[in-house]
């Protein structure tokens, strides 16, 4: 391989060049978001299995608000506490049942909206690098079997010896065009449905808020403040990992 870029033309190893950095920005791009997105679902699976044990919203507020270990919320807890607190804030208001609902659904859908963002982010790499490396790598082809071409023009019988090596050379090109591209592409396609999915889990976990804020609401049991003797003991919420 090494031997194929030196004796390559200069735009071929350019073109080599930029193939390989995109394949390594691929593979960090690619190691980096499926980490991110696992870590992602286990924790939306964690605070959804807490969510479905109990109906009091103040509960589990107070449990993500005294956290032993203050880390920015992401995912799930992150919709919560957002919908909690628009919540809180139109029962102070004194709101109707149904412009309180509403807030807190608008509420939900923004944090929503910037937590499927942050999903998304960097998989456009992934698109473009499988949609442009080869083509790239074409180019380097037709480049180099063009070189090749016109250095034969300039003897008088051409021999495949003549010829293979520089062939060769520009073939490598479109090889190196699809070793970045189809894991990229493979990537971005799984990593797309595995944001999609995590989106639809948050819509029905936004559904489940409001059904049960809406109960709470009409029975009048959701406080301002806290209960702090249901802040004790639930080591599974208590631990940051899982939420932050």
């Amino acid at each position: 391989m090494l031997g194929y870029f030196l004796n390559a033309s200069p735009v071929v190893k350019l073109v080599m060049l930029i193939l390989l950095i995109a394949s390594v920005i691929s593979w960090a791009v690619i190691f980096h978001r499926g980490s991110y997105l696992r870590q992602a679902k286990k924790q939306f699976q964690l605070f959804q299995e807490k969510f479905a044990d109990t109906d009091d919203l103040t509960h589990i507020h107070g449990i993500l608000t005294n956290r032993k270990i203050k880390t920015p919320l992401n995912g799930a807890a992150l919709l919560f506490q957002a919908g909690f607190k628009e919540l809180i804030r139109y029962k102070k208001m004194g709101s109707s049942i149904d412009a309180s609902i509403s807030g807190v659904e608008r509420a939900i859908a923004i944090a929503e909206s910037r937590e499927l963002d942050k999903l998304e982010n960097q998989l456009s790499i992934l698109a473009t690098i499988g949609s442009t490396s080869p083509y790239i790598g074409l180019f380097g082809t037709v480049w180099g079997i063009m070189m090749s071409f016109q250095a034969l023009s300039a003897v008088q019988q051409a021999t495949m010896p003549m010829v293979a090596p520089g062939i060769s050379e520009a073939l490598i090109a479109t090889a190196m065009g699809l070793f970045a591209a189809i894991p990229a592409l493979i990537a971005y396609n799984r990593f797309t449905n595995t944001v999609n999915r995590i989106g639809n889990q948050y819509a029905i976990f936004r559904e489940e808020f409001l059904a049960i804020a809406a109960r709470q609401l009409q029975a009048g049991h959701v406080n301002k403040k806290v209960p702090q003797a249901r802040h004790a003991v639930d080591p599974a919420l208590e631990d940051e990992e899982e939420y932050a």
